[in-house]
């Protein structure tokens, strides 16, 4: 309640004799919370309320530059109290791609979404961003032992288990750093895609870094959110990929490569998300999450099934499912 007084008192200061109430916007996996103001002749604005003893707001200044310069829609800063950790924005409204997305107007939003994150791509410079490198790369991947497997189904593996594991995680490593880099969100997905004109805004991109063309894509087409059918998401994967040549982005010359690429960035991912969705109910006491592990596991395991050196991961999932004795093998 303490720091709401202190943000109601810096909107009044900002916008003297102006009216206005505070409510809820939205919150995070992190500390941050958005409040959303609304004064009385109908003009929104939102808070980000980070405290600095937690979040640092400047990361996400400097990806709100670069994402504004880009010609994406992000929101618009109007004021900023850096030793508070308080920014005043523009609103982007409180409809998601999430809350809004039907089957008859699918097509239209990933086809924005994709035009969006060319143009955030095409702006790339390296040194703006922190590196998407190995050591990143790695530490998501030891979420999946540490937190996933040790701690939330509260199994050990063995020393053989663990030497498999480890790798198949220098494999997904070595494909994941071949790809071209350009700018990554990180989570760019149906919960921080708000229906907007233009279309998308685009929200939650602080963790921005600089790292493997993929990445967003495996995010957008492989939610762990909403489920689309894997034909239509080649489609979208497809329609993409076509874009960006056309645009001038390195990927892939061969589709075939580039879906490769795709595949196992969203091993990557799918691994570091069923770790954090672990780590956020065991050791912060959010359970939100645990209802969305599911479909993860299954785009992990399809994955997995389709490439022959990911087989020890494959055998880990069977093991976590109680799978190995349908399939007839041991470790």
């Amino acid at each position: 309640m303490e720091r709401q007084r202190q943000i109601s008192e810096w909107i009044e200061r900002l916008a003297p004799g102006r009216p206005f109430t505070l409510a809820p916007a939205s919150a995070d996996a992190s500390f941050r919370r958005y409040l959303r103001a609304t004064f009385d002749d109908g003009t929104t604005r939102i808070v980000m309320d980070a405290p600095p003893s937690h979040e640092d707001v400047r990361p996400w200044l400097h990806v709100q530059r670069l994402c504004h310069d880009a010609g994406a829609h992000v929101p618009e800063v109007f004021a900023t109290d850096l030793d508070r950790g308080f920014l005043l924005l523009s609103d982007l409204g409180a409809t998601t791609y999430l809350a809004a997305l039907t089957e008859a107007n699918a097509d239209e939003h990933y086809r924005a979404a994709i035009d969006a994150l060319i143009r955030i791509q095409l702006a790339s410079r390296p040194n703006e961003l922190p590196p998407y490198d190995r050591a990143l790369l790695q530490r998501e991947l030891d979420l999946f032992p540490d937190w996933y497997l040790a701690q939330h189904l509260k199994l050990t593996l063995s020393e053989s288990q663990s030497s498999q594991l480890a790798a198949v995680f220098e494999k997904i490593l070595a494909v994941n750093l071949a790809e071209p880099a350009v700018y990554v969100h990180r989570d760019y997905h149906s919960r921080n895609l708000m229906v907007a004109t233009p279309n998308p805004g685009i929200v939650d991109f602080q963790d921005a870094v600089y790292g493997p063309i993929s990445y967003d894509l495996v995010s957008l087409f492989k939610d762990a959110y909403i489920e689309w059918p894997e034909e239509r998401t080649l489609d979208w994967l497809i329609r993409y990929w076509q874009a960006a040549r056309k645009a001038g982005l390195p990927v892939r010359a061969d589709f075939g490569d580039f879906h490769r690429d795709y595949e196992w960035m969203g091993v990557q991912r799918h691994v570091k998300v069923l770790g954090i969705f672990a780590r956020l109910y065991h050791r912060d006491g959010k359970d939100g999450y645990l209802k969305d592990m599911p479909l993860v596991a299954k785009y992990l395991r399809a994955a997995c099934q389709r490439y022959r050196d990911l087989t020890p991961l494959l055998r880990i999932l069977d093991l976590a499912e109680n799978r190995q004795a349908q399939a007839g093998y041991t470790f």
